[in-house]
């Protein structure tokens, strides 16, 4: 017997590693966007502020990604739908 469709979403919604890289995508577009329809002066300061906080995410994805690992080897880790 195998996980539900159901419960895989599910999982995927209470995941904190896919919120923060949702927030990355919001934040990225709403940059994007804001620099495109501005002046081209913004548009540059957008595209590297763009580029600056994409680390940071990717940064905090891993570590999250990381916590949960250890959590795992360690037997402490808190499984979704328990």
């Amino acid at each position: 017997m195998g996980i539900s469709r159901k419960d895989t979403v599910m999982a995927i919604f209470k995941s904190r590693k896919f919120w923060t890289a949702m927030v990355d995508v919001a934040v990225v577009l709403i940059l994007y966007f804001v620099g495109k329809y501005g002046s081209v002066s913004l548009a540059e300061d957008m595209t590297t502020l763009i580029v600056a906080i994409q680390p940071v995410f990717i940064m905090v994805i891993g570590s999250i990604a990381y916590e949960d690992g250890q959590a795992k080897k360690a037997g402490t880790f808190e499984h979704w739908g328990k």
